[in-house]
């Protein structure tokens, strides 16, 4: 297998997966759904095109968290919204929910070592603009991992989404002995509704994955830094 590693950190992010209406939630971490997105602009695919969406949704994802953020709301106040049955609503006042200065090591696991390539060469010049789930909240740091000479460094040939998270050195000083990590996993206890089928304006669908969460020692390449 391959890992292909981006960093997602920025003053603020939102991962929504439950938002009705009003109130609009983020979770802890960065969603494939989201992430998944994020590829989509880089590679200029359209989110009426499911087909192109396919090899994607197929990468197997794991999150660590370097920074957890904090958890915060705006109270929005919006004039003239469009409704779903055509008519326009004077006020809509809504909860939008986000994270604060936090910072994510995210990983992408699959044995097509080309697509992950793709995807970093994509990210590094993207077809579309770039945000971090809501089009407001714009990367603060460069998502594509590059070394002193800014060559990409992001592609870990031969190692599992695990070793990856194990070994990269933390994108930000470590604030715990342990770092929280997401990972999928087909056996994994927790189920999220956030694997995309398709993006679609009318046909918009996702599916479960499972996950499961674990906490990984701070690398040792870290200390040796520090």
């Amino acid at each position: 297998m391959n890992t292909l590693l981006i960093r997602l950190s920025a003053p603020m992010q939102s991962w929504g997966t439950q938002s009705r209406f009003t109130v609009r939630d983020t979770g802890l971490e960065p969603s494939k759904s989201g992430v998944l997105g994020l590829l989509c602009a880089a590679l200029g695919i359209d989110r009426e095109d499911d087909d192109g969406l396919q090899p994607f949704a197929s990468l197997r994802m794991g999150v660590r968290v370097d920074r957890e953020g904090l958890l915060k709301v705006d109270y929005h106040t919006a004039k003239d919204v469009r409704m779903a049955n055509g008519k326009t609503k004077g006020t809509e006042l809504s909860n939008r929910y986000y994270l604060a200065n936090a910072v994510f090591l995210v990983g992408l696991e699959t044995a097509d070592l080309a697509l992950l390539e793709k995807i970093q060469a994509s990210l590094q010049k993207p077809v579309w603009a770039l945000f971090l789930g809501r089009k407001a909240f714009v990367p603060s740091e460069s998502i594509v991992l590059t070394d002193d000479s800014g060559l990409p460094v992001g592609i870990q040939k031969g190692e599992s989404l695990e070793q990856s998270l194990k070994s990269y050195p933390t994108l930000c000083p470590p604030e715990k002995e342990k770092l929280r990590v997401v990972l999928e996993d087909a056996n994994g206890a927790i189920v999220r509704t956030d694997q995309p089928l398709s993006f679609s304006r009318e046909r918009r669908k996702f599916a479960p994955r499972r996950v499961t969460v674990a906490f990984f020692d701070v690398p040792e390449s870290t200390k040796e830094v520090a």
